[in-house]
């Protein structure tokens, strides 16, 4: 396949490869989408695995954090209803 490739690439204008550079586009086109694919993988696992660990922002533990953030708890409170939100849970 290459063989058949390369004579019709050496037969083009220059003007579509770029004086000088060859076929440098016919690597990098491939290139770029091989990267736009991986940053769409990447991004798309770092979201999922951040509302797995997360959870619910406005869950219970999202509501405690929230609380505690605003002074209306201290911090052996939020320690003591952490537990136990936690214990419920198993």
């Amino acid at each position: 396949m290459t063989t058949a490739i390369l004579p019709a690439l050496a037969s083009m204008p220059a003007h579509v490869w770029g004086p000088g550079h060859g076929p440098v586009w016919f690597f990098l086109f491939p290139l770029f989408w091989i990267l736009l694919i991986g940053f769409f993988i990447f991004f798309s696992r770092r979201m999922y695995w951040r509302h797995r660990v997360q959870g619910d922002p406005m869950g219970a533990e999202g509501v405690l954090r929230e609380r505690y953030a605003r002074g209306e708890i201290d911090e052996t409170e939020y320690r003591q209803r952490l537990e136990v939100l936690r214990a419920n849970r198993k």
